[in-house]
């Protein structure tokens, strides 16, 4: 069993027909999954988002210089994290602490049985 960690979640990640769970983590929750081991898919052109969530939720997830192709086996999950309200970054590279602050963040893990 193998648990992903990234930012979003695509059907190519599937392969052939499964069925998917979905259930939104609460932040222990996520943290004890992290603390636990998980894949990074995390995409260093991200690293403002990487940091506000570590900023937020002191959660430490490390990132590959290349994410790996991910394909979810049954018993597999991916632990997604959303984000709303953080706005797009064109003329800087970071996020101020009072744009964290507002924003909404929403882990949830994708299982395949």
């Amino acid at each position: 069993m193998v648990v992903f960690f990234g930012f979003a979640l695509a059907s190519s990640m599937f392969s052939g027909d499964c069925t998917i769970s979905r259930k939104v983590m609460s932040i222990e929750a996520t943290r004890a999954i992290v603390g636990a081991g998980v894949v990074s898919c995390l995409n260093p052109s991200h690293v403002a988002t990487i940091s506000a969530m570590t900023a937020r939720y002191g959660l430490e997830v490390a990132v590959p210089e290349r994410p790996p192709s991910v394909l979810l086996a049954e018993g597999d999950s991916a632990l997604v994290m959303g984000v709303r309200g953080l706005p797009r970054l064109t003329d800087r590279h970071e996020y101020t602490s009072e744009e964290v602050a507002k924003a909404t963040f929403e882990f949830v893990l994708y299982s395949v049985s």
